[in-house]
């Protein structure tokens, strides 16, 4: 599974979105914050939590910015900054845009690692880069006692195409097009109790790039996009029903699952930020009678690179759904409905 002589999980202290502040620590250090002025043309900014900042050009094109990075949460460095690449890409197709550059940023133990390992992770975020059709146009890099890569990424999009969080109606139905489970196999990799095939399974979902956002977000249908990340699928999911105003029906049982996702999570495996995830917003969720701890830590779980989390008229379901699955997402699965009334999730 590695190249590098050196384990880089062991040089972090958490890896992938699991590095993420917690949600509750977020909405503090963001309080009183000033805001942006009166800018008729940002049409993104830190209102709802959304993916990317948008900032409208003219009546054809907005620009869409975002930066994204973390520490390791495999040890092949290649590996690394494949995922840590496709990870920042997704912020901007789940605005419904197009890459269109990247700039990276690294910060490296230089005392720890051996070049060939950095330079290694670089080519991996490059590779992922030329496969969304995009390059890695410069960055900026830093000594760090632990080693961070990820990239700032722009892109466009028509302002008729862009696609929040917070557009969700009652009567939408909800789609999901990844499995989840990705913290409990990043916990149990560094444990070494991962097998060679659910490791290839973590690498193929994370490095499996969101680039049929746009084409959804071309759909009059399809109302909100997000991604799901660090804040796992409740707390991404609770920024769209507050961004919205509405209440989420999500069905634990349709909820797709990587393989060995459940089993590793009944064993006990997790991140530490699958508890703090909980601890944030777990007031805003309803959950069923007698659901097993180790349940609910799937729906809590930090996907790093995770799939996207999709609001569309519920007629249109289906075939949505159909159209996302033969572009190359096996997984995507109806997995509840929108509802009117309180900003809560309900998990059924």
């Amino acid at each position: 599974m590695s190249t590098s002589p050196v384990r880089l999980t062991s040089l972090a202290h958490g890896g992938g979105c699991g590095c993420k502040l917690a949600p509750s620590v977020l909405q503090r250090l963001l309080a009183g914050q000033p805001q942006p002025g009166p800018f008729a043309q940002l049409l993104v900014g830190t209102e709802t939590g959304d993916d990317a900042a948008v900032w409208q050009i003219d009546d054809q094109q907005c620009v869409i910015a975002t930066t994204d990075f973390f520490m390791p949460m495999v040890d092949d460095p290649r590996d690394f900054g494949r995922i840590a690449a496709a990870n920042a890409l997704s912020d901007i197709y789940a605005m419904g845009g197009k890459p269109i550059m990247a700039l990276a940023i690294l910060g490296m133990p230089l005392d720890k690692l051996p070049i060939e390992t950095v330079r290694a992770i670089l080519q991996g975020g490059a590779s992922i880069c030329a496969e969304a059709g995009i390059a890695v146009a410069g960055g900026h890099s830093i000594d760090a006692p632990e080693p961070i890569y990820g990239l700032a990424v722009i892109g466009l999009c028509s302002p008729g195409h862009i696609r929040r969080n917070s557009g969700a109606r009652p009567g939408d139905a909800l789609i999901l097009t990844k499995g989840i489970g990705v913290g409990v196999y990043s916990a149990a990799f560094k444990k070494e109790k991962l097998t060679q095939d659910s490791y290839a399974e973590l690498i193929a979902s994370t490095t499996l790039l969101n680039r049929v956002g746009p084409a959804l977000a071309e759909d009059a249908d399809v109302h909100a996009i997000t991604d799901v990340t660090g804040f796992g699928l409740l707390g991404h999911g609770l920024e769209m029903a507050r961004g919205a105003g509405v209440g989420l029906d999500i069905d634990f049982g349709r909820v797709p699952l990587l393989a060995q996702a459940e089993a590793l999570a009944e064993a006990g495996y997790a991140t530490g930020a699958s508890g703090r995830n909980w601890a944030s917003y777990g007031e805003g969720v309803v959950l069923p009678s007698g659901l097993p701890d180790w349940r609910r830590t799937l729906l809590t779980d930090p996907q790093t690179s995770g799939g996207l989390l999709i609001a569309c008229a519920a007629g249109r379901a289906s075939s949505i759904r159909a159209a996302i699955e033969a572009a190359g997402y096996p997984r995507a699965s109806i997995i509840g409905s929108v509802t009117s009334g309180d900003p809560v999730i309900r998990v059924a």
